[in-house]
C-alpha cells in the first residue's frame, strides 16, 4: 500500500457529486427514448433504460474521476519511492468500462429509441474514457520513474536507464510557464545526458511530489531550472 500524497474531495462530497450527475444524467436521457412527457408522468419502461444510461454515465466520469476509487499514491522503496501508472488500477478501469457498450447494446436493442441523440450519447460515454484515460494509461502500462538515495531509474516506453548518483555530474529541471515540472536531464560525469520526459510518461499527477523529491534529495545536483513557453 503506498502513501497517498494528493487525497480526493472529502467522500461525502463526492458521493453528493455523484448522485447529483446520476439524476441529472436520469432527467436528461428521456430525450434519448421515443417517449412523450405523458408517458413518463404515468409510468413508462423507459425508465429502466433511463436508469441504465445514468449508470453508465456514473462509470464514464469514475473513469475519468479515476482519484475517486484510486486516491493518488506513491509506492515506498527502501531508500526511496517509485512513481508508475498503476497496472491495478488501469485493469480494474477497463473491466468497468467494458460495462459502458454493454448497457447500450442492451437499451439499443431491447428499448425504442432516438437514433441519432442515442449514438451521441452513446459516443461520448464511449470515447471519452477512451480517449482521456485508457489510451495513454495502456501506453505507459511498463513506465515509471524510481528515485533513490543512489541512483534514478526510470522507464519511457523504449526509453530506459539507471544512473548512480555518484556518476552524475548535475541535473536540470524543466519546467513549463506554470513552473510545473516536465523534464529532468540527467548529465553525467562522463558528458553524457540523457532527458527524461516525465511529460509523455502519464505521471503528470506525480509531478509535485517529484519535484519536491529532487529538489530535496538532489539538491547538491541540481544546478539548472529551465522555463519554456
Amino acid at each position: 500500500m503506498g502513501k497517498i500524497i494528493r487525497p480526493t474531495y472529502p467522500k461525502e462530497f463526492s458521493i453528493g457529486l455523484l448522485i447529483l450527475i446520476f439524476f441529472l444524467s436520469f432527467f436528461l436521457s428521456s430525450q434519448i427514448f421515443n417517449v412523450t412527457w405523458r408517458q413518463l408522468l404515468d409510468g413508462t419502461d423507459a425508465y429502466l433504460g433511463m436508469f441504465l444510461i445514468s449508470s453508465a454515465v456514473i462509470i464514464m466520469v469514475l473513469i475519468l474521476w479515476e482519484e475517486f476509487l484510486f486516491p493518488l499514491r506513491i509506492k515506498e522503496s527502501a531508500n526511496g519511492v517509485i512513481f508508475r501508472n498503476h497496472r491495478t488500477k488501469l485493469k480494474t478501469q477497463l473491466l468497468i468500462y467494458c460495462i459502458i457498450p454493454a448497457i447500450f447494446a442492451f437499451v439499443y436493442l431491447e428499448f425504442e429509441i432516438r437514433t441519432v441523440r442515442f449514438f451521441i450519447w452513446a459516443a461520448v460515454c464511449c470515447i471519452l474514457p477512451v480517449v482521456i484515460k485508457l489510451v495513454s494509461g495502456i501506453n505507459n502500462y511498463n513506465d515509471f520513474l524510481k528515485l533513490t538515495d543512489d541512483a534514478i531509474e526510470y522507464k519511457n516506453n523504449q526509453k530506459t536507464g539507471i544512473f548512480a548518483l555518484k556518476d552524475i555530474q548535475h541535473i536540470a529541471l524543466t519546467r513549463d510557464e506554470r513552473k510545473v515540472l516536465h523534464k529532468i536531464q540527467v548529465v553525467m560525469t562522463n558528458g553524457n545526458d540523457v532527458i527524461i520526459d516525465l511529460d509523455e510518461m502519464e505521471l503528470e499527477a506525480f509531478m509535485s511530489a517529484i519535484d519536491k523529491f529532487v529538489t530535496g534529495h538532489y539538491k547538491n545536483l541540481v544546478k539548472e531550472n529551465r522555463v519554456v513557453a
